[in-house]
């Protein structure tokens, strides 16, 4: 837990409402009762996208059934009261690394906002240094390129994709440890696919194994036997207001939500027939709040928001045998404590590289009343910061309200209890000075390429800034590409940082009408310079409304082609990668998605 040094005028305010502050913070103890610890258990970490609390049979909601992660709860330890951040990203790097996101070069969910700062140590690093075998299989979404990549964060073998969102779940575009491959069937089935094959094959050995999914994230794609159960079903439950709620939009992401539990099922019971359930730890969250207005227990607030309904997720820990089946704990906790919790369970000897914001849950997890000491908890997105205590939350417009009683944040109780109030905003104000928090960002750091640890490097579309005519597919940046090419004058660049001197094969994925074949282009790092030719045409049509549920946001994709530009020499160094069209032979140049740079 972080501490703070405090003013006078501060210290004196604060002892003045030390009867305040018990309120704040109070909990139960009970005695001590310890259960054994195995050496080194397996890690499996499920972690959902866009899923609410609500989202599940165990919390109460009566619209949808999901069995097999509620028998994560039934069979370990759940949490009523743990908190993630409003978004995607930040909620990511905290839990890979215990660190308030604040501190780790976090700001943003793309065009590199969402990296991880290299200075830092993520629970696989610690987890791969005890000696176990790591993988990712998902959405990453905390760097594209190395050493930001997964693969550089501690992580022997990621299968997935590295940005915020994807365009397509259904045998989409994706990447095996920096090689570009096709995707097998729906995208989360595909991702358990490779978990089961990576625990069978490490059944031997200890393995972290973390499964970041991408649903119920839009687009919202699941299919055709879960949809089918939902699309004419009533619902039993729903938002506060009806008037809020898309219901299909609801119904959509309930059916990707039980798809979800299904994979879940899948996991367990390939533990279960290799006798792994007793040795392994599992975990399961979500990264944020609902995705839209459905049923969510009440509370104020979706995903984006730093009140109760955009932060709180369930979070469940089963380890057969150890950990109590069917406990419930009360005590606030957050995303931040889940490194230290796994390196205290198994004993780790490696530390971070800087001290964890986060705590061990240990102690709750296997005593029956633990010692606990005050704590606060802190949620920031977008210049608003709310603080939960555990009775009470400050909102981001200083409203004080009683959690325990009120999680819709209806009644502002800040007249009762002005101390309480003024004790939060003061720890507020300390916590977004102490942690840069509202701090303005200025990111000096160059997109990287040709790390020579590794052999690829992918610099999309998402990452470059156009020039002239050229547009993007859409506003958000993640799965879009560039479009519009009409002018020679018109170009793209990329501010990059090369790593080291070396030689590279480059290749482009592109699309471009019969019409507008031989267009000539130059990629250009410095003084060095590549020119080719697009000799072959290629212009699929956009997709992905066949398979959506509900009308997307974001981009539709296309079958993009690979083409091998040829070799280019970079050194290391800061400079702008600049894709020009030279000579425009008819009335477009080609639409761009993605460069991928190979070392030779």
């Amino acid at each position: 837990m972080t501490i703070f040094k405090m003013t006078k005028q501060a210290m004196t305010l604060y002892v003045t409402m030390v009867s305040s502050i018990v309120l704040i913070f109070g909990c139960k103890r009970e005695p001590n009762q310890t259960t054994s610890i195995k050496k080194k258990p397996n890690i499996v970490l499920i972690l959902t996208d866009d899923q609410g609390w609500g989202d599940l049979s165990f919390n109460g909601n009566e619209n949808l059934n999901t069995p097999h992660i509620d028998r994560i709860a039934k069979n370990g330890v759940s949490f009523e009261n743990f908190y993630v951040q409003p978004v995607c990203s930040p909620t990511r790097a905290e839990l890979l690394t215990g660190r308030h996101y604040t501190r780790l070069g976090v700001y943003s969910t793309s065009e590199g906002g969402e990296r991880i700062n290299l200075e830092e140590t993520t629970l696989a690093d610690i987890l791969k240094k005890e000696g176990y075998q790591t993988a990712a299989y998902g959405k990453w979404h905390n760097g594209m390129q190395a050493p930001y990549h997964p693969n550089a964060r501690g992580f022997d073998d990621f299968y997935g994709f590295a940005s915020g969102h994807w365009g397509n779940y259904f045998s989409p575009m994706l990447e095996h440890n920096g090689k570009i491959v096709e995707g097998q069937g729906f995208l989360v089935d595909d991702l358990t696919n490779k978990g089961l094959d990576f625990i069978s094959k490490n059944r031997d050995q200890p393995f972290f194994l973390y499964l970041p999914y991408n649903t119920p994230h839009s687009p919202m794609q699941v299919p055709d036997q879960y949809w089918n159960k939902f699309e004419n079903k009533t619902l039993p439950t729903s938002f506060r207001s009806s008037k809020e709620e898309d219901v299909n939009f609801t119904k959509a992401a309930l059916a990707m939500v039980e798809n979800i539990d299904h994979n879940v099922g899948r996991v367990l019971q390939q533990l279960k027939n290799l006798q792994l359930e007793e040795n392994t730890i599992v975990i399961f969250l979500s990264d944020n709040g609902p995705n839209n207005w459905r049923w969510n227990g009440g509370m104020k607030g979706k995903k984006g928001a730093v009140d109760e309904g955009g932060v709180r997720t369930p979070f469940f820990m089963q380890w057969k045998n150890t950990l109590p089946a069917g406990k419930i704990v009360n005590e606030i906790a957050s995303a931040i404590d889940i490194l230290p919790t796994v390196t205290d369970l198994i004993a780790s000897k490696n530390t971070t590289a800087k001290p964890v914001d986060g705590k061990s849950l240990k102690p709750l997890l296997l005593e029956t009343d633990a010692e606990w000491t005050l704590r606060l908890i802190y949620n920031h997105w977008s210049g608003k910061t709310s603080v939960r205590s555990q009775k009470y939350r400050l909102d981001p417009d200083d409203q004080l309200f009683n959690i325990e009683k009120d999680r819709a944040q209806t009644k502002d109780i800040s007249s009762s209890f002005p101390n309480i109030r003024d004790s939060l905003i003061l720890l507020k104000k300390q916590w977004l000075k102490e942690t840069n928090a509202n701090q303005e960002i200025t990111d000096n750091r160059y997109f990287t390429l040709g790390d020579p640890e590794f052999e690829y490097t992918h610099i999309p579309a998402r990452d470059g800034t156009p020039h002239g005519n050229i547009r993007r597919s859409n506003r958000w940046p993640n799965d879009s590409y560039f479009t519009n090419w009409t002018s020679e004058k018109d170009s793209i660049s990329w501010d990059v940082n090369v790593i080291a001197d070396g030689e590279f094969e480059v290749d482009l994925y592109y699309t471009l009408a019969s019409e507008n074949v031989g267009v000539s282009i130059t990629l250009q790092n410095g003084q060095n310079k590549l020119d080719a030719e697009l000799t072959k045409a290629h212009n699929p049509a956009p997709f992905g409304m066949e398979n959506d549920r509900i009308e997307r946001a974001e981009s539709y994709v296309k079958d993009f082609k690979k083409t091998t530009l040829g070799e280019i020499s970079l050194k290391e160094g800061k400079r702008s990668l600049i894709l020009k069209a030279s000579h425009i032979r008819g009335t477009a140049a080609m639409d761009v998605r993605l460069l991928v740079f190979r070392r030779l």
